[in-house]
């Protein structure tokens, strides 16, 4: 199989590739380059081709950090057949990379891959010399719902108390589910997500973050936010990206003003209904903790997720390749973080 990688610059092709993929986030697509460029941070759009024809994608992120600068490839490369010789693409892939980071003065490479977590493709990065990194920087472990059924039929796969609270928040008169693309209400979201952050103990991202990510899917009308309000009180704020028949739900913010109003669920609910509108077929609830892990400080979330049906899916863990000695500083580093944050 004779490859051939070079940079994709056409947005059309890049997204009509994608269409044809069947694993794929949203972390992949065009505009999720455009948040980056607007970021501040040097991407490249690599496509591997067999002969004329495209047969894997891949973005890449050039991440700044005091403790080390490296290239980061969030969940790819996608790769467009299954049978295609995995190992070979990426074998071309890495050689760029190296390529790229060497000229960047990167330290490193880590790849956030969308494969699926086994033997052989453990193997495939192991035998190129990858190693497991310290840190994941995007979900590893994720819940996906196929929304394709009839809403009636959704309701019906749903955990038994999570069906019920969607009932008890349709019925009440005084909460309301809420859509808007304005920017304006993207304050409301980050005061929410400021005070969930105080009281989970977590990094919130930056508002200058969450504005150009919202802005850089609008344009193509992708993103939507939604709130939950009880009377004259916003409870749950949520921020949904629609793409290409896949409705992610990607940062979400609740207070416990009134523990009985169940604004979260019916918050979701209403999203999962806004994409079957959009024609989405799958609802990808975002990252999840390990399922029998009670102690996880996610856990309660990925309780709530599961509740509305679905089923697990496990990429295969975050692979660094390393440029420089300085990796390693960066590696001890970010493995005592994980270990305070108890992960």
């Amino acid at each position: 199989m004779e490859l051939r990688i070079q940079e994709i610059k056409n947005k059309n092709i890049w997204e009509n590739f994608l269409l044809n993929c069947e694993e794929k986030t949203f972390l992949i697509s065009w505009n999720w380059g455009e948040f980056n460029k607007m970021m501040g941070n040097k991407i490249w759009r690599f496509g591997i081709f067999e002969k004329e024809n495209l047969i894997s994608v891949a973005l890449v992120i050039k991440i700044g950090a005091r403790r080390g600068t490296f290239l980061l490839v969030p969940h790819g490369p996608v790769i467009k057949e299954r049978k295609s010789k995995k190992d070979e693409i990426l074998k071309i892939f890495l050689e760029e990379l190296v390529k790229t980071g060497k000229k960047e003065k990167a330290d490193f490479i880590r790849i956030s891959s969308i494969w699926e977590i086994n033997e052989e493709n453990i193997k495939i990065f192991k035998d190129l010399g990858f190693r497991e990194a310290p840190i994941h920087i995007h979900p590893e472990i994720t819940w996906e719902l196929d929304i394709s059924f009839s809403e009636e039929e959704l309701l019906a796969k749903m955990r038994k108390t999570t069906r019920y609270l969607i009932r008890k928040g349709e019925k009440d008169s005084l909460l309301k589910v809420y859509q808007t693309k304005d920017l304006k209400n993207l304050e409301i979201f980050n005061q929410l997500y400021i005070e969930l952050a105080k009281k989970e103990n977590f990094v919130p991202f930056p508002k200058k973050y969450l504005e150009n990510e919202f802005l850089a899917f609008l344009s193509d009308n992708q993103i939507s936010l939604f709130f939950s309000q009880y009377k004259d009180d916003i409870l749950a704020g949520g921020m949904f990206i629609f793409w290409q028949k896949i409705g992610f739900y990607h940062h979400g913010a609740s207070i416990k003003k009134y523990p009985s109003v169940p604004a979260s669920y019916l918050l979701l609910w209403e999203a999962i209904k806004e994409a079957k509108k959009r024609g989405c077929e799958k609802f990808n609830f975002w990252g999840i903790a390990p399922i029998f892990d009670s102690k996880h400080p996610w856990a309660g979330l990925t309780l709530f997720k599961m509740g509305f049906g679905g089923q697990k899916k496990e990429y295969l863990k975050t692979q660094d390749f390393p440029l420089s000695k300085k990796y390693w500083l960066n590696y001890f580093i970010e493995k005592l973080r994980k270990i305070k944050r108890g992960f």
